[in-house]
């Protein structure tokens, strides 16, 4: 038999177990829902670009050669800068109000912003661009 301290121990245990998965689960509910949540603004703000079609396409595309972008593995480039935070700032690239169709506009022409931008017209189409800008606005 256990003793009454042994008992009380792992009563302890089972408890902060417990806890433990409780609050798991209320995190996990919460992050589900603000997730979901931004990605209907993000689809919204891009005209309908769908987030999960983004990591292929950024890599198609070289982006992950000059930006570091937050969820892709091996984007992290410094020539771009960082596209960690995007959805949080004011202007893109410092020249134009972040919005989504500015975004995607950005994304497939940005010369037209900055005549002499670094960021090479690649060729990519506006449904690929939707679909990158939704994935930056999502993360």
């Amino acid at each position: 038999m256990f003793s009454t301290s042994a008992h009380y121990r792992y009563r302890g245990i089972w408890l902060g177990a417990a806890a433990i998965a409780v609050l798991c689960t209320v995190i996990g509910v919460n992050w589900a829902k603000t997730s979901q949540q931004r990605l209907q603004v993000a689809r919204v703000l891009t005209g309908g670009g769908d987030p999960s079609r983004a990591p292929p396409i950024f890599r198609r595309y070289g982006c992950t050669g000059c930006h570091e972008i937050p969820g892709i593995a091996g984007a992290d480039g410094q020539v771009g800068g960082t596209l960690v935070g995007l959805q949080k700032r004011v202007y893109i690239a410092g020249v134009v109000n972040n919005t989504g169709d500015n975004l995607v506009h950005w994304i497939v022409s940005p010369q037209d912003f900055s005549p002499n931008s670094a960021m090479p017209k690649t060729g990519i189409s506006q449904a690929e661009a939707r679909d990158l800008a939704a994935y930056l606005y999502t993360h």
